[in-house]
């Protein structure tokens, strides 16, 4: 489990109630937009098996993000460090040391050259993938921070933190461009739309937050009729859609321009920690999460049924990623396990 001496991946209580809804019609090339795909009408079952497992870290597994590119795999860690792996074999490639805390979250620059990591040591830093030189430090934030992502354009970063902030920097010159009062409690997840005009963020208040990108106004608050502390919240690759983990077991699938979840998905365990979960595309349309009994849960985006389920970690699964054009899944572990794993999609012989 995580170390109690770093905050870097948080527990907290557990939250009460169910999810409500659930059936909705939502066409799954709508949701998801671009990206590779088969015939939703010929969809088979995804058959994932575990190739690479690496090890490293020496501590929890907090974040892992496949490069646009597809040939990088990083991971940040509670140990202070973010490591690079090679996404397709999982070799090991170069170590990003920095951060004085340990870091919660990376995110990749649309062009792969550049990686932020967000950190215990209340900032935010940047680094050259080439050199493995850290280029920026972002300061701002008051307490831990705990979540970033770069804009499409590359040009500007969000965070969201323990001080209740979302912030916007500019990457060129590291200087704080907004700062959006965000939350009553800590925000754990932000994220900007496909065309970078918008920033969803997400709080352990059970807020769910639509921001106008250039004037940091709050467009829409969402909030589920239970209130569920929020893990983890992500735009659809279209923008339409709004992917939230919630501390209730439960993942929903929310309408931007209806304002209400019109798919829900559970059969997963998450109700202490932030926990990763996205979208897969390569093959079919999949709902990918972690999972607190140490597994990776698979389900049918339309049909919300759990597809499969990957065994393999011996603790808190938190991060998983899904490669951008292959049939990929990695996935990083808590304290009691520490590794990064590699799974590939094998098709099934009759």
């Amino acid at each position: 489990m995580a170390s109690s001496s770093s905050s870097s991946i948080p527990p907290s209580p557990a939250s009460s109630g169910g999810a409500g809804g659930g059936a909705g019609g939502v066409d799954s090339q709508d949701t998801l937009g671009d990206g590779p795909s088969s015939d939703t009408g010929k969809m088979v079952r995804p058959n994932y098996v575990l190739k690479y497992t690496m090890k490293g870290h020496t501590k929890s597994i907090s974040s892992i993000k496949f490069s646009p590119d597809g040939k990088w795999l990083a991971s940040a860690s509670a140990d202070k460090t973010v490591k690079l792996w090679n996404a397709l074999d999982g070799r090991y490639e170069m170590t990003l040391e920095g951060h004085s805390g340990g870091i919660s979250d990376v995110s990749w620059s649309s062009d792969s050259e550049l990686i932020c990591s967000a950190s215990d040591d209340k900032t935010v830093k940047i680094w050259e993938v080439k050199t493995g030189e850290m280029i920026k430090t972002l300061k701002g934030h008051t307490n831990y921070v705990f979540c970033c992502n770069f804009n499409p354009q590359s040009n500007k970063i969000v965070s969201g933190s323990f001080d209740e902030t979302v912030r916007i920097f500019d990457v060129k010159t590291g200087k704080c461009v907004k700062v959006l009062p965000a939350h009553s409690d800590p925000v754990s997840a932000v994220d900007f739309n496909r065309d970078g005009t918008l920033i969803v963020s997400g709080s352990y208040d059970g807020l769910l937050r639509i921001w106008d990108a250039t004037s940091g106004q709050c467009l829409k608050t969402l909030i589920e009729d239970d209130n569920p502390r929020i893990s983890f919240v992500k735009f659809s690759p279209n923008g339409k859609f709004i992917l939230v983990g919630t501390q209730d077991n439960h993942l929903r699938l929310w309408s931007y321009s209806q304002g209400k979840p019109l798919k829900v998905y559970s059969g997963h365990k998450n109700e202490k920690f932030c926990l990763f979960s996205t979208f897969s595309v390569t093959s079919g349309k999949w709902i990918v999460s972690g999972s607190e009994d140490h597994n990776i849960y698979i389900w049918n985006l339309q049909t919300r049924e759990i597809v499969q389920v990957l065994e393999g970690h011996s603790a808190v699964v938190l991060a998983v990623a899904c490669h951008p054009t292959e049939n990929i899944i990695a996935s990083g572990a808590l304290e009691d396990d520490m590794t990064v794993k590699i799974w590939k999609h094998q098709e099934i012989t009759e």
